[in-house]
């Protein structure tokens, strides 16, 4: 029985990454699996399920389809994800000097390493207590001004959290894989104590080690702490909220009338005092449930594989 486990846990995880078409090393299969195994198991288990063609193997990279094409994309994602994450740094280092900004992470599809020519640098973003709002609408003021530069897609910023509250509150796969894979840039000691606070990742991803490696502590730029310095009052507060309820004004506006940006996508985001994130009925929730149907029919495939 706990043979069969592993396998089942080997083939939800590959199922998972197979959405995005995107296949994995032993060592990554490993480290997502949904409980905790003993690797010599986890190796047999992946061997055997090998040899009997439950799963393909490329190369270095296992998936459920045996196809040469998505392994040789994985690896031009990687290589064009190591220039990405160059750019990334630089970004975050502007990014960190501006008013109430505690960390910077780099979030999505390039934080796991992987991007292609739809890939945006997506920014996951803490700032200071009750001052997100403040430092939110500095930051999209100065992302209008790199359009004049074309360098808006270095500048996604669409994930914001304050300090006060760290913690995700959907918690689900999606979820526990963004904050299991996020890297940080810039904020050593926020984001220690944000994956402290998102320890329920733990729930779907055992064998996976939130260790930090060490990263540049934000920029004390003159503009950061004249700005902070001038707002740290009752002022401050009426600003941030201010601010809040403008952008939240403003989104529901967009929401309602059904705007979408240049991909096509719907305008829609989750507005609160101490979070600013994309909404989650949208990509989130119809992912979750294209997984859930597809991993109910990998399973069925393999159970009725195993008695044929």
């Amino acid at each position: 029985m706990k043979y069969f486990s592993i396998k089942k846990d080997i083939l939800a995880t590959l199922t998972y990454f197979d959405l995005f078409n995107y296949p994995l090393r032993k060592n990554e299969i490993f480290t997502f699996l949904s409980h905790y195994d003993n690797y010599y198991e986890f190796e047999k288990a992946l061997g055997t399920m090998t040899n009997d063609l439950d799963i393909c193997k490329m190369g270095e990279f296992y998936s459920l389809h045996d196809d040469d094409a998505i392994a040789a994309r994985r690896s031009r994602g990687n290589e064009k994800a190591a220039l990405m994450l160059r750019k990334a740094e630089r970004a975050a280092n502007i990014i960190s000097a501006f008013p109430f900004v505690k960390g910077v992470a780099v979030s999505g599809s390039l934080s796991k390493y992987f991007a292609d020519e739809n890939t945006d640098i997506d920014f996951f973003i803490i700032t200071a207590a009750n001052r997100l709002w403040i430092s939110r609408t500095l930051l999209h003021c100065f992302k209008k001004l790199t359009y004049l530069l074309k360098m808006q897609d270095l500048f996604c910023m669409n994930y914001f959290i304050d300090e006060a509250e760290p913690v995700i509150l959907e918690k689900n796969i999606y979820t526990a894989m963004e904050v299991a894979t996020i890297l940080p840039l810039r904020g050593n000691g926020v984001f220690d104590l944000f994956f402290k606070a998102n320890s329920w990742t733990k729930n779907f991803f055992p064998n996976k080690s939130m260790f930090l490696p060490p990263v540049k502590e934000t920029r004390n730029s003159w503009f950061k702490i004249a700005v902070e310095k001038s707002l740290k009052n009752r002022f401050g507060d009426l600003l941030d909220n201010f601010l809040m309820n403008l952008t939240a004004k403003s989104w529901n506006s967009k929401t309602r009338t059904n705007k979408t940006n240049s991909k096509g996508i719907l305008l829609s985001m989750h507005v609160d005092k101490h979070f600013s994130k994309p909404n989650p009925e949208l990509f989130q929730k119809r992912l979750l449930q294209r997984y859930e149907y597809k991993l109910s029919e990998i399973f069925k495939q393999y159970e009725l594989s195993r008695y044929c």
